[in-house]
């Protein structure tokens, strides 16, 4: 007999939110119980999708309580609805970031591991099978030691994108938008990265956040790491342009990540396996594997482990803790940025 659907509840209809609301309703393992966020488009978009509308948490526990929630709101949000959940006894997956501050992150990240409440958090491209194919690659030794990596997001966000006022506010540029799922990967594929530095400017737009950096990343290995970012670039180089992970996207035949080691080289997306036929030489012939992945998307997937998670069958693809070492590390690019010193990630 199978068992009943984890009924979920999605707080925030924004762009993340609607796209959570979708995946929650085609996978079999979930259910939508409700939508929570109080804009009149939300309760509208609650009838359409038949699900309750509520405007805010403590109104849906008012009168029932989901078996987990998927927190897309604002990231200023995301700790107070964090905090909420883990003080109901109520699972959460939180969008990326997990805080704009990384004491804020600690404050949830560890009231939730002394409640015992499963806190995940929404980096959902490590569940991409590609991402988990270049880690099982690099984890086997295919390309001997890590050395370098270089990562590349570029693209053009338009104006209109920056209508919505938080968006031109503290922690909404594409260092905590974007580049956070860059470094998140980089983490994942490569170790831990111990010290960074880091230009950021917005000399284009003006507004309070960046909108292009460039970040040097020292990993505890030794790896060195280079990462460029920008939302005012018209590029084909980005995640979102080469993973063809959201049709929403162009999807181009492009590299965003190459990563280097001591006997070969692999590019993201398309885990080109880069390594000479007889022996490491640049004298000798140098030839290219495709490896092989099966296409997946990994917002579903993420859904899965939530709902696994919940019925206590599986451990988070990326915890809490794990999302907020990630932050530890963007809050030292913007450090490093803003002093112009090399800043340890601790």
């Amino acid at each position: 007999m199978a068992e009943p659907p984890i009924r979920l509840a999605v707080l925030g209809a924004g762009l993340i939110g609607k796209r959570h609301i979708d995946h929650v309703l085609n996978e079999e393992c979930a259910e939508l119980l409700a939508i929570v966020d109080p804009s009149p488009e939300a309760k509208i978009l609650a009838v359409q999708k038949n699900a309750a509308w509520y405007p805010n948490f403590v109104a849906m526990m008012e009168h029932e309580s989901p078996d987990g929630i998927i927190v897309s709101t604002p990231n200023q949000m995301h700790v107070a609805n964090g905090l909420e959940a883990v003080a109901a006894g109520v699972p959460a997956l939180i969008e990326k970031p997990i805080a704009d501050e990384v004491a804020d992150a600690t404050k949830l990240v560890e009231a939730a591991e002394t409640a015992g409440v499963p806190l995940l958090v929404g980096h959902h491209r490590r569940h991409n099978p590609l991402i988990q194919a270049a880690k099982n690659a690099i984890d086997a030794g295919r390309i001997g030691q890590v050395v370098a990596v270089q990562g590349t997001c570029w693209f053009y966000k338009p104006d209109a994108y920056f209508d919505i006022p938080w968006r031109r506010g503290k922690g909404a540029g594409p260092i905590f938008v974007n580049l956070i799922h860059d470094v998140d990967l980089l983490r994942y594929l490569c170790g831990e990265v111990v010290s960074v530095q880091a230009m950021e400017s917005n000399a284009l737009r003006g507004n309070a956040v960046e909108e292009t950096a460039v970040v040097l990343l020292r990993f505890a290995s030794g790896a060195l790491g280079t990462v460029n970012v920008s939302d005012k670039i018209v590029a084909p180089w980005s995640w979102e342009f080469t993973s063809g992970e959201n049709p929403a996207y162009s999807h181009t035949q492009e590299t965003c990540y190459m990563i280097g080691g001591t006997l070969g080289s692999l590019t993201v997306p398309y885990l080109d396996l880069w390594h000479h036929k007889t022996k490491p030489d640049w004298w000798e012939p140098i030839a290219c594997e495709r490896l092989p992945v099966e296409a997946k998307d990994p917002l579903g997937l993420q859904i899965q482990n939530l709902c696994d998670v919940i019925r206590g069958v599986a451990q988070p693809v990326v915890s809490g803790r794990e999302g907020l070492n990630t932050l530890k590390v963007i809050a030292a690019v913007k450090e490093a940025a803003a002093t112009g010193r090399a800043i340890d990630v601790v």
